[in-house]
């Protein structure tokens, strides 16, 4: 499979990827992936995170630029780098591979030693600008933000979906930081893949941690939620020992020191849409997601919350200084339940 420590190589009418290709591989310790068809490479990008998507244009221009066009325009593949190679006096070629969204275009005539060097400062530069969770590889906080601008300047009617575990700490201090990046790894894969399968043109973004953000579509929401949810219960509690699975909790102590019964994860998701309310910002769309996480996470079981009001609240401060829930009509926001 390939990995980030690989490159993926598609080269339509090509048998093999050219000597600069290898050499830098071998160089650098990487993997090259051959691709036989561009069905091929969205698959291996559907599985995994290679370091870059490497094309050769000379045979099947027209496949590969439409393919880069599918990568670039995708949430969940637009962050591999992608590398088109033109051939000679292929000018126009390099402007259209540009406006395909190519990250870098090699031109056949240069030389071997500027081509290898194109592609390493390629992989630095992914490596250094790319804002991913380095468990999870998937967009963080500054891609959340684009993607967000983005839906309000084409007015789309979205779904915006705070997603946290509930007793992932208790979880990481009984079996360890291994295993809790296990869970969150798994977490996003099942954000991923639902929202990619259920939510056409939806984004899953990782903000750190255990939280996470998916972006739908306002008329995916319950499907893909309702999906999550279900799958989540039925695939976490594998991540406990059976004694644990089968009693349904362990004992843990507080922070004061006390026995207490740690109950199975769970998963909380607080939803804003701008189905009734007209956002200006993306900081008044976190906000809200913020609230809605939290009151989903006073809620028993794995839930998601929707906020159904007509109206921002101005979020008074209660003593505790956090934005005080009263303000809102609990007929306000609609709760579903896993069960």
């Amino acid at each position: 499979m390939a990995s980030e420590r690989s490159i993926v190589y598609f080269g339509p009418g090509r048998s093999a990827p050219s000597a600069a290709v290898t050499g830098f591989d071998k160089d650098h310790g990487l993997q090259v992936f051959q691709a036989k068809s561009a069905g091929e490479v969205s698959a291996m990008l559907n599985r995994s995170f290679p370091g870059c998507v490497v094309m050769d244009a000379a045979e099947d221009s027209a496949g590969v630029l439409e393919l880069c066009r599918v990568i670039k325009g995708d949430a969940f593949t637009a962050i591999v780098p992608v590398v088109i190679k033109v051939p000679r006096n292929g000018k126009s070629l390099s402007a259209d591979a540009l406006e395909a969204g190519a990250d870098e275009v090699v031109a056949e005539e240069t030389s071997d030693r500027e081509k290898r060097l194109r592609l390493e400062l390629l992989l630095r530069r992914a490596e250094r600008d790319v804002s991913v969770h380095p468990t999870t590889r998937l967009p963080g906080t500054v891609q959340i933000e684009r993607d967000l601008l983005e839906r309000m300047a084409r007015g789309e009617a979205f779904a915006v979906c705070y997603a946290d575990l509930d007793h992932f700490k208790e979880f990481n201090d009984r079996y360890g930081y291994n295993n809790g990046d296990r869970v969150i790894y798994l977490l996003s894969r099942m954000l991923r893949d639902l929202v990619r399968g259920l939510a056409p043109g939806g984004f899953v973004g990782h903000i750190g941690g255990d939280d996470f953000i998916f972006n739908v579509p306002i008329q995916f929401l319950e499907g893909t939620s309702d999906e999550i949810i279900q799958l989540f219960d039925e695939l976490i509690p594998y991540q406990y020992t059976e004694e644990d699975r089968k009693a349904g909790y362990f004992l843990g102590k507080d922070r004061r020191g006390m026995v207490h019964r740690v109950p199975l994860m769970t998963l909380s998701i607080g939803v804003v849409t701008n189905q009734f309310l007209a956002f200006s910002h993306t900081a008044q769309i976190s906000e809200l997601a913020a609230e809605m996480k939290r009151y989903a996470k006073s809620l028993p079981g794995s839930v998601y919350v929707v906020d159904r009001r007509h109206a921002a609240p101005a979020f008074p401060a209660s003593p505790q200084g956090a934005p005080e829930p009263a303000v809102v009509n609990q007929r306000g926001r609609t709760a579903f339940h896993s069960t």
